[in-house]
């Protein structure tokens, strides 16, 4: 042992050479202060024996390092992690996993450990001596049998592949490495790309594979790249397959290496350097392509698509996409329903897992959910005309008749899906209950396209009361619960198309957008999915896309309408007659014309515009029933918090029982909307 300098560390250090006099020297399982790693032989140890430990690798590692899989810029040492990585944190973009302290940086937001970044750079320097303690280990490594202790190592650090049964692998250090990969090669000559040698480098660019099209894990192993080009190429991808056979096509594929550009006939996008080729059916694909799914069932469809590679135009139209809305040019494949006439580029309908299913061969005549097999209401009187005029309704214990008296009830609220009457509707003669005719009929189960779960059937349900997983409004109405996440689902929500929707406030049908960049022309928040016109720059997000058209507040003694367009051209008027404020003229709002009333979208719907008064709350500890009530007369105070109950609350049912109780008391953990949270108009 010799006595070194501190490296920072207030007292003296010494230089252990070798694991046995580590041993000796007292230190069981310490970390290195700055790797975070298992301490090893050759190491610094503090003479105070305080816990200090340095790896003499660490303890040497340069403040900047120039590594030759990064050359554009050097990497910093840090010794924490920058500060605007608080939210989202750092991670090494070598192993993928946390950085806490200790790390090379870059300004082009790549990360590495302090072992990570030194390991790299022997492989890139080819400087094995330095990696003995990896490279002349043999052990046999299973893999596949299922050893708790080798489930961090399963999978290359160069390449990212499951490892071989034979491995460089370290236990002391955790790296581990197929023998080809620690032997590979740090430039190379290759057909695709003859301008320039490639390098092994790290792929931050996040470029796709010019053979595969894929980008592969984000930012994680190697790949041979040339940074001035752009270009990149998978580790496995060099030396590709050239013949291919998948079952999903009769005749084997052939692959043809070139640099020039080639549009491929499965997908009917740019393909370059590598394709693969059917000379029996004249076709060229990416070798992504070669292996496309027959037969699907897409989210924004009802019907399981099939791929065709091309299709007849004389027999149709136009076709655009049922996602993107973009023609797709029917010389090339696509996705394609027979029975609907509706299609979709491959890529879309591929783009992520939770877009869609295979459908297997064995599977493509099955049957779809029978709605006529599937229904809520049991008829008892019919007229003339077929119409059901009385019916039995699976939630609810009375009868039902039907009525178009919208003048009458025209302020009466469907217990369904809690919007104000507006078209012919059920009523109960005994109670206070009342469905439109268009909720009264809807399946007792249905599939539901912007529901995540691909497989799911969803169960209508009276739950209580629910949160609806896309407009984020509490509700106490009727909702779709998902069997699967157990997520509700509103009936106003379950009822949006995936394609063309009627707008009132604008003049063209507008197009749902799954990924979408703009703002909203209702509420001016930007819009990450929502409907917008292709013919000018009108766009909706999902939210005010399903704000009901009339509504009743006790600011008015009317209903108030949804308005699109500001009614009055002068400044007077551009304001909020519940809370006084200024209002945006652009901005939808609420306007009676009787009374020339108008307000604010969020001053009018409140935070529980789905909860009904006077429905029983099922749950808490209360030994009483308890009915949803609000703005009670004198507000009286909260059982719970003693201030006054100015919102919605709980009131017990029993007259001599004067329980009441904030709903937000009874339910803490229960936030508010979303949507009207960042609100402003």
């Amino acid at each position: 042992m010799e006595e070194s300098n501190n490296y920072g560390h207030q007292h003296p250090l010494l230089l252990v050479l070798n694991q046995e006099q580590l041993i000796n020297y007292g230190s069981g399982v310490a970390d290195c202060s700055r790797c975070g790693e298992k301490v090893s032989a050759p190491c610094f140890c503090c003479v105070e024996h305080c816990g200090f430990y340095l790896h003499k690798v660490c303890a040497e590692a340069p403040l900047e390092l120039n590594h030759p899989f990064h050359p554009h810029h050097p990497l910093v040492l840090l010794q924490e992690p920058p500060s605007s990585y608080t939210e989202t944190g750092c991670y090494c973009n070598f192993c993928g996993k946390t950085c806490e302290k200790f790390i090379y940086h870059c300004s082009c937001k790549l990360d590495f450990h302090i072992k990570c970044a030194l390991f790299t750079f022997n492989i890139a320097e080819n400087n094995l001596k330095e990696l003995e303690h990896v490279a002349l280990q043999h052990p046999l490594v299973f893999t596949e049998n299922g050893d708790e202790e080798l489930e961090d190592v399963a999978k290359c650090f160069v390449c990212w592949e499951p490892l071989a049964k034979y491995t460089h692998f370290s236990p002391d250090c955790g790296f581990n490495l197929h023998e080809k990969c620690a032997k590979l090669p740090f430039k190379l000559n290759h057909v695709c790309h003859r301008k320039h040698p490639l390098v092994l480098q790290f792929n931050s660019e996040e470029l796709p594979c010019k053979v595969c099209q894929e980008t592969g894990q984000i930012n994680i192993g190697f790949v041979y790249g040339c940074s001035p080009c752009n270009f990149s190429i998978h580790i496995e991808c060099v030396s590709p397959s050239p013949i291919i056979e998948d079952k999903s096509h009769q005749h084997p594929f052939s692959l043809i290496l070139r640099q020039a550009p080639f549009i491929c006939d499965a997908c009917g996008t740019e393909g370059n350097h590598a394709a693969y080729a059917c000379c029996t059916c004249n076709i060229m694909v990416h070798k992504k392509c070669i292996s496309l799914p027959h037969i699907i069932k897409c989210r924004w469809h009802h019907h399981p698509v099939s791929h065709t590679y091309f299709l007849h135009k004389e027999y149709f139209g136009r076709l655009d996409c049922m996602i993107c809305h973009i023609e797709v040019n029917t010389e090339y494949g696509s996705y394609y329903c027979v029975d609907c006439n509706i299609i979709f580029h491959v890529n879309c309908a591929t783009r992520y897992a939770a877009f869609f299913y295979v459908v297997s061969p064995e599977n493509e005549d099955e049957k779809h959910l029978d709605i006529s097999l599937n229904s809520i209401t049991s008829v008892l009187e019919r007229n003339d005309a077929g119409e059901a005029t009385i019916i039995e309704h699976f939630k609810h214990n009375h009868y039902l008749t039907l009525s178009d008296e919208i003048r009458e009830y025209g302020n009466k609220c469907c217990d369904g899906c809690m919007l104000l009457i507006s078209d012919s509707f059920y009523y109960c003669s005994v109670c206070e209950f009342f469905l439109h005719k268009a909720c009264a009929e809807l399946p007792k189960m249905k599939p539901i396209w912007n529901h995540s779960c691909q497989l799911a059937t969803l169960v209508l349900t009276s739950d209580n009361i629910f949160r609806c997983e896309v407009c984020d409004f509490l509700s106490n109405g009727f909702a779709y619960k998902c069997n699967e996440c157990g997520r509700h689902m509103c009936l106003r929500c379950q009822a949006l198309p995936p394609d063309a929707l009627s707008c009132p406030g604008h003049e063209h049908p507008l197009l749902f957008y799954y990924e979408f960049v703009g703002r909203c022309s209702a509420c001016g928040l930007d819009i990450k999915q929502g409907f917008s016109c292709k013919d000018c720059n009108y766009s909706v997000d999902l939210s005010c896309m399903l704000l009901p058209t009339r509504v009743s507040h006790k600011c008015d003694e009317h209903l108030l309408a949804l308005t699109y367009h500001e009614i009055h051209d002068y400044s007077k008027h551009h304001y909020c007659d519940i809370c006084e404020r200024k209002r945006d003229p652009k901005r939808w709002f609420y306007h009676c014309t009787t009374c020339d009333t108008s307000a604010h979208v969020k001053c009018i719907l409140g935070e529980y515009p789905y909860i009904k008064t006077g429905s029983i709350y099922k749950e808490g500890d209360h030994p009483h029933p308890l009915t949803f009530v609000k703005k009670i007369q004198l507000y009286p105070e909260c059982t719970k918090c003693g201030e006054p109950c100015e919102e919605l609350a709980l009131e017990c049912a029993e007259p001599e029982c004067n329980y009441l109780v904030h709903w937000k008391c009874m339910n803490p953990f229960v936030s508010g909307n979303r949507f009207l949270e960042h609100l402003d108009f």
